[in-house]
């Protein structure tokens, strides 16, 4: 009898630690199974924040680009006023020059007529006495 009772303890025991075990392996694949959704869910906003970056990024080059396009444009724009202003002073430099060169050569001529006079009255006077 001792035996019959050992061998249904011994039983008992058994199916327990395999009940257990069934358990723990039902709660392992459970677990499993949770681990690897969260891990698809991870890739998943992982791969919605590298497309959130990288859709960032390109619009931050897209306004680098026009900034730089249009700092290119004000420059040009600069250039060209620059080059126009300094176009309109060398003509009027030129103009000014030319204006100048007739004053000086009038006032030379005047020069000579005053010279020419002026010596002509000394040689009249000198001719006189």
């Amino acid at each position: 009898m001792k035996k019959i009772v050992f061998a249904i303890m011994a039983s008992v025991v058994l199916i327990g630690s395999a009940v257990s075990c069934k358990e723990a392996a039902k709660k392992a694949e459970e677990a499993a199974e949770a681990t690897e959704s969260a891990l698809d869910e991870a890739g998943e906003n992982l791969k919605e924040a590298g497309d959130n970056l990288k859709e960032a990024g390109e619009q931050a080059l897209d306004k680098a680009k026009e900034a730089g396009d249009n700092m290119m444009e004000a420059g040009e724009k600069a250039v060209d006023s620059l080059k126009a202003a300094g176009e309109a002073a060398m003509d009027k430099a030129a103009e000014m020059g030319g204006e100048a060169k007739e004053a000086v050569k009038e006032s030379a001529d005047d020069a000579k007529k005053a010279i020419n006079e002026a010596a002509k009255k000394v040689e009249e006077a000198t001719d006189d006495h």
